[in-house]
């Protein structure tokens, strides 16, 4: 059945005619006729008695109106309650990042939260590779170059991340004074999938690439540098990541003028037609406080 033919005979009906009726609905009195007698052809059992003077309901119109109008009272709510989720910061959102995001990442969720009492916000830390649309996910945070066209992204910060080694380690095996030098060190190795991996940073003869060697590999970057501030080995990480490390010597820069290019920090969302305003307005509260972080010198990832 149409719910256009069933709103204009509940409407016929509160209104005591089809003239009084049509102007609410914004159609002509013909209209609201047709509608109502198309939707008796539909049912095969006529709802309304028409005289010359009024309308009456017959007893078949008057148990389909009862529960008909219910059912608009229904559908109406349902409308204004998703309607307000678009205007006001109501709801769930549903956001993923990387694990080494938590610190950052809950400081601006509690700031939030605090500001937005009527919305809930749920988070997923995983270094996995989450399908935002196909697992409900509003937002995640991403690092690295995006591959799905079909998101839309805002860029954060370029961290660049730098060569990290602590100073005993450093003082036990030495210090590379080339690029080519961090072929013989103890390399800490991120998503390498193997005991190889090449690193492609820049420096002062543009980009340039060496093979290194690590026995320790982790998709985590707090694991990284738990093993570079034991005193393992060199390992790629951003410089806001090791900053509270680098500032009381427990950490300090190899190469310092070189940097892993390249590995800019998105927020990516689904295409939608309509947002709820409290996805919005966290997405916004991310974009603020994030890139803070992320610079050089900013709290991330404590």
């Amino acid at each position: 059945m149409d719910l256009n033919r069933i709103t204009a005979f509940v409407r016929v009906v509160e209104a005591g005619s089809f003239t009084a009726a049509a102007a609410p609905l914004g159609l002509r009195k013909s209209s609201v006729s047709r509608s109502v007698a198309a939707l008796e052809a539909d049912l095969g059992i006529r709802l309304l008695q028409r005289t010359t003077r009024k309308l009456s309901l017959t007893d078949a119109g008057r148990a389909f109106y009862d529960r008909m109008r219910d059912a608009l009272a229904g559908i109406e709510e349902a409308r204004q309650a998703v309607s307000s989720l678009g205007a006001e910061p109501r709801g769930v959102v549903r956001v993923t990042a990387p694990v080494d995001l938590a610190h950052d990442l809950a400081t601006v969720t509690a700031a939030f939260l605090r500001a937005n009492v009527g919305v809930r916000v749920e988070t997923v830390l995983t270094a996995r590779h989450v399908d935002l649309v196909k697992e409900g996910f509003d937002l995640a945070v991403r690092a690295g170059s995006l591959a799905d066209s079909s998101l839309h992204a805002r860029r954060l910060a370029d961290p660049e991340p730098g060569l990290f080694a602590s100073p005993a380690y450093l003082d036990r095996v030495g210090r590379p004074r080339r690029l080519a030098d961090l072929a013989r060190h103890e390399c800490v190795l991120y998503r390498a999938g193997s005991s190889v991996a090449k690193w492609r940073l820049s420096g002062p003869r543009g980009d340039e690439e060496v093979s290194v060697h690590g026995r320790a590999d982790s998709d985590d970057l707090a694991f990284n540098r738990g093993m570079v501030l034991a005193g393992f080995g060199i390992a790629l990480l951003p410089a806001p990541f090791v900053a509270p490390f680098a500032e009381t010597g427990e950490i300090e820069r190899v190469l310092p003028r070189y940097a892993q290019r390249s590995s800019p920090v998105h927020i990516v969302w689904p295409s939608r037609r309509f947002e709820p305003a409290a996805v919005k307005l966290f997405r916004e509260a991310l974009a603020e406080a994030l890139p803070r972080s992320l610079a050089p010198g900013g709290s991330s990832l404590r």
